[in-house]
């Protein structure tokens, strides 16, 4: 459907790959600067949605009810309906991620679709990740410093500190091989985010895009490095600059909360979890269609669109 001459329909997958590989020729290409410093932002808009997971999980898996000293019943959310609803408000964070306007290492995942088409080299697709990453990193570690300032860990009786304690913890138990596995999964879904809303005629369609698949791979307890930068660091922090909060929950935490440390974040889980990601977005994703809509056919046309290549495009 067209008004005045101007599609107001969804773009149709063709068409979608075709923008994919344009936007990553342009990521591909932005300065360096420019490309850090959204990259900050985006590191800091995942933190956020991050942090508002946790304040909404914490104190959610255990509702006593209680008549004077006496306790009525103890009842609970059930675990899936906790994870889902964490992973609803998450999403808030890719929803500034891509109207906002910022640049997501995982997100970026897509970029080898323009590779592929020998449209981006290999050099500049690789700095984009390089610089993105750092970005990244430093925005989201930068978020969790400043919440543990503001003392949100001592919200709500201190269940908020409890929350992120033990999400560190069991991100930090992960073993190598699980979490790759389960960052597989994540960044197919986060891909699949990004890659619908290059369908979207609207923001209102980005947001209802971006919801399901991103609530999913939380639900799912799924592996997301850039969501990790904040989610660990936040429970270190808490661990190393806070020792009198830590000492006065440490007895409820696995084996004392012996996991977090900051070698075994980098090696057990931010590895694996970057590695996983990488192989899902850009392989499962990425890769799959570009190898459906955009590779060159024997005859020299376009996959799908029989369009004719330039010579260009056939080097």
């Amino acid at each position: 459907m067209s008004n005045g001459g101007v599609s107001i329909d969804a773009l149709m997958p063709k068409d979608m790959a075709v923008k994919a590989e344009n936007i990553g020729i342009a990521k591909a290409g932005l300065g360096a600067y420019r490309m850090f410093a959204l990259a900050i932002l985006a590191g800091a808009f995942i933190a956020m949605g991050a942090n508002y997971a946790t304040t909404v999980w914490s104190g959610l898996g255990k509702i006593v009810v209680s008549s004077g000293s006496e306790t009525v019943f103890t009842t609970g959310l059930p675990y899936g309906i906790i994870r889902l609803l964490g992973g609803i408000v998450f999403a808030t964070g890719l929803i500034m991620v891509v109207i906002g306007g910022s640049e997501l290492f995982t997100g970026n995942c897509l970029i080898p679709m323009a590779w592929a088409s020998k449209k981006v080299t290999t050099g500049s697709m690789l700095r984009n990740w390089v610089i993105v990453y750092i970005g990244n990193f430093v925005g989201s570690v930068l978020t969790a410093y400043l919440v543990f300032l503001g003392g949100q860990h001592t919200f709500g009786g201190g269940a908020v500190g409890v929350t992120a304690l033990n999400i560190g913890i069991a991100k930090n138990s992960l073993g190598f091989l699980q979490c790759t596995v389960l960052a597989i999964f994540c960044n197919a879904l986060v891909c699949m985010a990004v890659w619908m809303c290059f369908s979207a005629r609207s923001n209102v369609d980005k947001v209802f895009v971006i919801i399901p698949p991103i609530s999913a791979f939380v639900a799912c307890g799924f592996e997301h490095c850039v969501a990790n930068m904040y989610f660990i660091p936040s429970a270190l922090f808490i661990k190393d600059l806070d020792p009198t909060f830590f000492a006065k929950v440490v007895g409820g935490l696995k084996d004392g909360g012996a996991a977090l440390t900051w070698g075994t974040f980098l090696f057990n889980n931010l590895l694996p979890a970057t590695i996983g990601n990488i192989i899902g977005g850009a392989l499962m994703v990425g890769g799959m269609y570009w190898f459906i809509y955009l590779r060159p056919s024997w005859t020299g046309k376009a996959a799908m669109g029989g369009i004719p290549l330039t010579e260009q495009q056939k080097k």
